[in-house]
């Protein structure tokens, strides 16, 4: 019973061996293989052989990497203090480089990440923090692929995530933005304010080259204050109407 049991513990202990000696690959998987330090050609998706005790694989990933980059302390180029954070997504596009010319290709991604984060926006001021945000996620993400190509590592996407400033600056944003549309309502205001004298001065105009036209105007203001019985309006005649009744009444009368 005893060499039984020693039977199945070796069989089964073969059997794991051997699977770790065939792995399969997934389809999004390559395999860096040593064979006694050398290294092999690069193992594509399925099943493989290796070598027992004499061949090392290295899985490497090519599916798209998702790293957060965590909040960074930045002084802007006008002296204000932010904490900005980011998202970086990239992806392995030489297995081989990826493990031979770096030793760890996420870790380094990373700190590569942090650090231009912190020289890019350092060398911005806080407006174009937060107006010109595409424009410095473009730089970001180039300077960024510039430097893990060697490794084998493209940089598909650097996103600002957030931006935070000190409340004070924040209120004084607010007491900006709150003075800019004052302003704004102001010059309006008075362009309407100019606009409408000129269209007043030209209907002046037209309605002082035709008397007919002033005095129907006259007729028309008086028959719309009409319309309340309870008003009492006093209502200037021009002299041109008048004039002929007074001339009457003044004339001195006749000798007989």
């Amino acid at each position: 019973m005893t060499w039984v049991v020693i039977g199945l513990v070796v069989v089964v202990a073969i059997v794991a061996y051997g699977m770790l000696c065939v792995p399969v690959l997934r389809e999004y998987e390559r395999g860096v293989v040593f064979r006694l330090g050398r290294l092999r050609p690069l193992s594509e998706p399925g099943l493989r052989l290796l070598l027992p005790a004499a061949d090392r694989i290295i899985r490497v990933d090519l599916r798209v990497v998702t790293l957060t980059i965590p909040p960074q302390e930045v002084i802007t180029r006008d002296n204000v203090p932010a904490r900005v954070n980011a998202v970086v997504l990239f992806q392995v596009i030489d297995p081989v480089r990826s493990v031979m010319a770096v030793e760890n290709y996420a870790v380094a991604t990373s700190q590569i990440a942090q650090t231009t984060l912190r020289s890019v926006l350092g060398r911005a001021d806080l407006d174009t923090l937060l107006a010109h945000r595409d424009d410095l996620n473009q730089d970001l993400r180039k300077i960024i692929d510039d430097q893990t190509e060697p490794w084998g590592v493209q940089v598909n996407v650097v996103q600002i995530k957030d931006i935070e400033i000190p409340e004070a600056m924040q209120r004084a944003m607010a007491r900006e933005a709150e003075a800019e549309r004052e302003r704004r309502a102001k010059i309006i205001n008075a362009r309407g304010e100019l606009q409408a004298s000129e269209e007043l001065r030209q209907a002046a105009d037209t309605l002082s080259r035709s008397p007919a036209s002033l005095q129907l105007r006259y007729l028309q203001t008086l028959l719309e204050l009409g319309a309340d019985h309870n008003s009492t309006v006093v209502f200037p005649l021009p002299l041109d109407i008048v004039g002929p009744f007074l001339n009457q009444i003044v004339k001195p009368s006749a000798p007989i």
